[in-house]
This record gives C-alpha cells, sequence and structure tokens, in this order.
C-alpha cells in the first residue's frame, strides 16, 4: 500500500467511525477525503484498484488517463476496453452504439451519475451523444456491480456502462475553478468548450459544462470490393458526405453534502443537427437522410447514513426527447417523422447492516415511458414499469457472498386500449469474490445471472412491422475469472496488474424481423438464440527509468465464439453472429516525464462477417488503428496552468469499416489547447 493509500484509510478511519467495513463508503465520504489530500498538497498518483466490493469483470477508466485518450466522446474511449464492440457509422457525427460480450446493444444498460439513460423507442444509447470533456470516469460490468447499495435497475441488466461525470474540486485556500479549451481538427472541425466550478460555502458547490462541436464530416475514404469469384467489382476514391454535426451541450449540477450524507441535482440538455451518411451499396452514394436531436433531463439523487445499521437513498429523474428524422432520397420511401418521448423516473433504496459481516438491501423503481408520433396509424404507447430488488452480501474471513433478485413487472397501454403488453420477468444472481492471499493481491472470482430486456416501443407497435404478444428477450451469463495486482514504491516497476475471465452466455427468444409474405412488410418474432463463449485477458505494468519519467504499457485480448443456435435446419446454423470477429485486441504506451506525454494506442478487430450466413460475400477484413499524441503541460503563475495537444490518428491510414458499407476516416489530425485557473 502507497503512501497516499494510508494516510487514505487513516482519515477514512476518522470520517466514517464504526461505519460497516462491509458496505463501500458513500460519495460524499470520498470526496471528503479527496479534499483532504489536496489541502495536504499530496503529490496525485492514478491508479485503477481492484476494490474488494468489485465481484464482477470491471474496467475502468478515469481522471487524467481519459484526457490522454485521442477520443471526442464516450463511444471512441471504449474501444480500449475487452469485450466490447462499437457499432459506428463513421466520422465525428456518426451514430455509435455499444454491445458487451455479444448480447445485443439492449442487454446494456447505461448510467449517467448513477441514473440509466432511457430510450423506449428502440433501446438504442448514442454514444456520441456524450462527450469526453466533463466525464471523470467511464467504468464498464459484466453482470452487476458487486454492491447492493444501489437503485433496482442496476441488478436489470446483463452489462452496463457508468459515466460519472465530474464533481466540483478545489485546490486549497480556492473556491473557483475555471477550464476553457478548444479542439481543431481534420474534416474542419471545432470543438470549444468551457467549465466553470464554484464552491458557495462549505457545503455546497455549482458547476456549469458547455460545448459546441461542428464539423463538415467530409473525408477522403478508398472503397474496393471484390466479388466472390475474386474479380474487382468497383475500387472508388472518392470523399464522404453528408456526414456533417452541429452540436451543443449544456449541463449544470448542484451538489452538497450533509451529515452523513449528500445530495446532488443536474440539468442535462443536447441539441444537434446531424447528417447521416448512407450505406455506399454497388457504387451509389446514399445522402438524404438528416437527424435532429432535442434531449433534455434533469435528476437528483439524495443518500443518507442513517446510523451505522440503516442508510437510504432516493433518485428522480424527468426526461424528454424530441427527435426529427428526415429521408428525403427520391429513390427510397421519402420519410419526415417527428417522435417525442417522456419518461418520469422514481427510485428508493434501503441497506441494513444487522452484522458487520452481513447486509441486506431492497429497492423499489417506478418508471413511466410514454412515446407520440406523427406516423400515420401511431399507437402512441404507454409504459408502465415497477421493479423490486432484494439483495443480501456476506463477508467472512476474505470471502465475500452476495445474492439478488429482480422482479420486473411492465404494462403498455396504447391508444387503440391494446393491453397485451402486459409482461414480468425475474432476474436472478449469485456473485462470489475470494482473496485467498493475506496481501490482497490475488483475487478469484465468479458469477451467475439471468437477465432480459423488454422489447422496445419500435418492437411492439411500430407500424406494419410490430407484434404486441413479443416476449421478453433473456441472457443467462456464466463467468469465471482472477484478477492480479501489486504496487511496489521507489522500484523499477511501480505497479503490474493482470485480470483474466472466461465466459458462457446464452440468449433465448432473441426478437428478430421475420418477412410476412409481403414485399416491404415484416413483423417482429421471437426467434433467436445465441450461444457466446469467450475470454477476456486484460494486462497492464507502470515503470520507472528515472526519477519523474513513467511508462505505462496496457494491452487488452478478447476471443469470442458467438454463433447462432436457433435451428439445425437454417443455413447459418452455427455460425459466427454478424458484426463479432473471433479475435480483437488493443494496446496503448504512455510515456510521462515533467509535463510531456506521449501516448501511442493500437486497436485490432480480426475478420467478422455482415450478414448471418459466414459465406464470402459476407465476409469483412480486419481492421486496425494507430494514433499517437503529443502532450505539454506548462505550469504559470497562481496556481494556473496552460496545455497543448497535438494528435494523429489512423496514421498508417487504414481503410476499413466497422459496419458493413460505411467507410471510417483515414489519417486524420488534431491539436487541442487548454487553459485552467
Amino acid at each position: 500500500m502507497t503512501l497516499q493509500q494510508h494516510i487514505k484509510s487513516i482519515i477514512a478511519v476518522i470520517l466514517l467511525g464504526i461505519a460497516p467495513t462491509s458496505i463501500a463508503a458513500s460519495e460524499v465520504e470520498e470526496s471528503a477525503i479527496d479534499s483532504i489530500l489536496l489541502q495536504l498538497n499530496l503529490e496525485e498518483v492514478n491508479i485503477t484498484a481492484n476494490r474488494f466490493r468489485e465481484m464482477t469483470p470491471v474496467q475502468r477508466l478515469s481522471g487524467k488517463e481519459l484526457e490522454k485518450l485521442n477520443s471526442y466522446s464516450v463511444a471512441d474511449a471504449l474501444r480500449h476496453f475487452t469485450g466490447v464492440q462499437l457499432k459506428d457509422y463513421g466520422g465525428v457525427g456518426g451514430i455509435k452504439t455499444i454491445d458487451i460480450r455479444s448480447m445485443g446493444a439492449n442487454h446494456v444498460g447505461v448510467f449517467y451519475d448513477g441514473i440509466q439513460l432511457g430510450n423506449a423507442q428502440n433501446g438504442q444509447i448514442d454514444l456520441s451523444m456524450y462527450s469526453l470533456d466533463n466525464i471523470d470516469e467511464l467504468a464498464v460490468y459484466n453482470g452487476q456491480k458487486g454492491e447492493i447499495f444501489q437503485p433496482a435497475k442496476d441488478f436489470g441488466s446483463a452489462g452496463m456502462l457508468y459515466i460519472r461525470s465530474r464533481r466540483p474540486k478545489f485546490e486549497s485556500g480556492k473556491n473557483y475553478h475555471l477550464k476553457v479549451a478548444s479542439k481543431f481538427g481534420s474534416f474542419a472541425t471545432i470543438n470549444p468548450s468551457f467549465l466553470l466550478e464554484t464552491k458557495i460555502n462549505d457545503s455546497i458547490s455549482v458547476s456549469v459544462s458547455a460545448e459546441y462541436l461542428t464539423s463538415s464530416g467530409e473525408y477522403d475514404f478508398r472503397y474496393r470490393r471484390v466479388t466472390p469469384n475474386g474479380t474487382v467489382a468497383y475500387d472508388t476514391t472518392a470523399t464522404r458526405q453528408n456526414g456533417d454535426i452541429r452540436a451543443v451541450r449544456v449541463e449544470g449540477g448542484v451538489f452538497g453534502t450533509i451529515n452523513d450524507g449528500y445530495w446532488r441535482v443536474k440539468l442535462y440538455t443536447y441539441n444537434s443537427e446531424r447528417g447521416i451518411p448512407g450505406a455506399i451499396v454497388n457504387n451509389v452514394w446514399r445522402r438524404g437522410e438528416r437527424l435532429w436531436d432535442n434531449n433534455t433531463f434533469v435528476q437528483g439523487t439524495f443518500s443518507k447514513d442513517i446510523n451505522r445499521y440503516y442508510r437510504t437513498m432516493v433518485n428522480a429523474k424527468y426526461a424528454y426527447y424530441n427527435t426529427h428524422y428526415v429521408n428525403n432520397d427520391a429513390k427510397l420511401i421519402e420519410v419526415d417523422n417527428r417522435y417525442k418521448q417522456k419518461e418520469i423516473y422514481l427510485s428508493t433504496s434501503h441497506a441494513f447492516t444487522p452484522f458487520r459481516f452481513w447486509d441486506i438491501a431492497v429497492a423499489y423503481d417506478y418508471q413511466f415511458n410514454a412515446l407520440n408520433s406523427d406516423m400515420a396509424n401511431f399507437a402512441f404507447p404507454k409504459r408502465h414499469t415497477n421493479m423490486l430488488a432484494l439483495a443480501t452480501s456476506f463477508q467472512i474471513w476474505r470471502m465475500k457472498i452476495q445474492g439478488s433478485c429482480l422482479a420486473t413487472f411492465i404494462k403498455d397501454k396504447t391508444a387503440t386500449g391494446d393491453n397485451k403488453g402486459k409482461k414480468k420477468a425475474f432476474s436472478p444472481s449469485l456473485l462470489f469474490s475470494l482473496k485467498p492471499l493475506k496481501n490482497g493481491d490475488l483475487t478469484l472470482r465468479a458469477f451467475i445471472k439471468r437477465s432480459f430486456t423488454m422489447p422496445t416501443f419500435n418492437d411492439l407497435y411500430y407500424t406494419d412491422l410490430g407484434n404486441a404478444s413479443l416476449k421478453p428477450e433473456y441472457a443467462t451469463q456464466y463467468d469465471g475469472g482472477v484478477t492480479y495486482m501489486r504496487q511496489w514504491e521507489r522500484k523499477f516497476v511501480r505497479m503490474f496488474r493482470i485480470q483474466a475471465d472466461g465466459y458462457y452466455n446464452r440468449v433465448t427468444d432473441k426478437i428478430t424481423a421475420y418477412p410476412k409474405g409481403q414485399q416491404f412488410r415484416w413483423t417482429m418474432l421471437n426467434l433467436g438464440e445465441v450461444e457466446i463463449k469467450g475470454c477476456d485477458v486484460a494486462t497492464e505494468i507502470t515503470i520507472s527509468p528515472a526519477n519523474k519519467l513513467f511508462f505505462t504499457v496496457k494491452g487488452q485480448y478478447t476471443y469470442q465464439h458467438a454463433i447462432d443456435v436457433t435451428d439445425v435446419n437454417d443455413s447459418y446454423y452455427g455460425d459466427q453472429i454478424p458484426y463479432v470477429p473471433r479475435h480483437s485486441c488493443s494496446a496503448a504506451v504512455q510515456g510521462v516525464y515533467d509535463g510531456w506525454c506521449i501516448n501511442y494506442s493500437f486497436i485490432y478487430a480480426g475478420e467478422r462477417y455482415s450478414g448471418q450466413q459466414n459465406v464470402a460475400a459476407n465476409h469483412m477484413q480486419p481492421w486496425y488503428t494507430h494514433d499517437i499524441s503529443l502532450t505539454k503541460e506548462f505550469k504559470l503563475k497562481r496556481g494556473s496552468a496552460l496545455k497543448g495537444t497535438f494528435e494523429v490518428n489512423n496514421f498508417l491510414n487504414q481503410a476499413y469499416d466497422v459496419i458493413q458499407n460505411y467507410p471510417m476516416p483515414g489519417i486524420n489530425y488534431r491539436f487541442t489547447l487548454s487553459f485552467e485557473i
């Protein structure tokens, strides 16, 4: 344990008193510890620790690690995680969604400051809307978090992405913090932003963050297609069109502390207009689609430790999403529709500690969703969701066992009075973790979980497509893994960590589109079944050859055998499911010396298939990218700092697609200048 960790432990004991050891410290406690450390002027050391409460595989990027990545949005940063597939339709403004361990994007819960982001219309969260400019931490969990004091929703998903925005931090003697930055890059990209944090008094602080993004989205690409018999169908060099974007994000928060607790209120709004660059099929460009988004939500959290035996938390949220979609391509069906979503969410969580080794938690969530549209014959669905979660955990010796069950009750109503969308489901889980060594460097873990995802409004009620009798889509997960981490002070090797997990997942009642017999008329049915076997390995080492000189090397590897096992009579039975490579990996090397930082990253995705059948016509070649950046920070007077970063992304100019027929940018550049005081 480092000197800083020793001091943190002592401060934590003073602050927490006789708080239960098996329950994780609340955010106000961590904030108070960090504040005291700042006043002691200790040198900041950014280390990703494997806390005992993390009983399932977890990956994190936080603080300065995020700043050093060559990324515009949350989606870009997630490429560096194992077991994560990112669907990217290209460019700065291209739509981006996440899939964890090949179970589908709808099985991934995306949480912003502890409350889930929703999209009842299609279940997809477009991560390109969430900038890294005001983000303090990204964490990806498989299964669920090892904590039981959380909302009921947190027990529901098969995989989770937690996005934590920055909380106000102040240096000793200051009651404000200001950061102004701007990025300039290829494709006429300009991205200015600012962050202002002020301390109202010792217990209340305010944060305001805003940014503007504009880009033409025009980039040159080479597009080459070869027929199954080996002849070249076409080989084209052109400029990508209709990938422009103009977006504004404004975010404000009020953060407060009380005795043994905290509260916060967050307002978030995002407005954008973007072109949707279409697929390039048979050397034909489609570029008639445009999308306007106006997403706004306000949410709040209140948490308090009543005494050493009991603590409580309340969450609330209201969200309004307004989407305008236009397709004026004369060769396709012209569309001009608006969709308006409303969401109300309330949650109450309670944790009890009858003994120091035993915790019990109960949580109840209620959520209301409504979707309106100007489409003809629209169903105007409304959904009421009630969730009740019960959980318990035991910590005996260096072993921890946790069990939970989430009961979900859903009732849908439509304008026609159709109540067929009435469903219920249960999501049980069992988690185990063991630290066999006294120093805690080695952790063994395993879990089993069954989860589900509800059919979306589009699946159930979309005109000429929906099926109100759809059943939920279930996923069963089995995982076993090991983590070893060791730290040293004033040694050549400062830190070493390796994490490995093997897993088996099975998705049943997978929702798929099936033709009804008429051209352009499809319906949704529970037909699919997918079997996924895989392993994730991640390792990291930090060395210090000389004073103030540090090198960090990271590597991740993922193997996935994800096959369709729906029907032995299908031509694609046993084939790898679309867009999932069997082999993928990433690596990063970072060097830091006296305000200078050089960062190199490599990402590789192996061969995969764009369709259900693993045939030559659907085969997609492997792709890889190399990125490099150089950063210099200048310390100025009165605690201010000036920092500049120059980046070259995909510097070998690799031509590749993440999604078939959607070419990605080649070599591109970016320069960032920021000032902090």
